[in-house]
């Protein structure tokens, strides 16, 4: 009995810690409500594209690639046959993985200058 509660503990710390790491794009895209948009282009450079949605409202956007690469394997095994024994090799070659992410923060014109009011959530793979 007592090893189905530990399960459950490890089962709880394995959750609350994939929703802390889920959420850190969405927590730092957080901090920029209310500021004017010069402080994300100062920090993240400027944007990919505006678009105007209104009078007096606008979306920035940002694009991100990632790039990953991952590595190939080699092993092998050692097979009797009529002649003796060989070896035989398995390979798994690598590859190069890419992810796109948008990065989307709404603005409202006030006094001649852009504030951000809010943000789109990022798909998951990009938090």
């Amino acid at each position: 009995m007592p090893s189905c509660n530990v399960r459950s503990v490890f089962a709880a710390i394995a959750i609350a810690t994939t929703l802390a790491v889920a959420s850190c794009a969405s927590t730092e895209m957080k901090n920029y409500i209310g500021q004017p948009v010069e402080s994300v282009v100062i920090d993240y450079g400027p944007p990919t594209s505006v678009i105007d949605l209104g009078w007096d409202q606008r979306a920035y956007q940002w694009r991100k690639i990632s790039t990953n690469v991952v590595s190939g394997s080699t092993s092998g095994e050692i097979r009797d046959t009529r002649r003796g024994q060989r070896y035989e090799e398995f390979v798994t070659p690598g590859y190069v993985e890419e992810q796109e992410c948008f990065y989307t923060f709404y603005a409202r014109q006030q006094g001649g200058r852009w504030y951000i009011t809010n943000f789109r959530q990022p798909k998951l793979e990009c938090e």
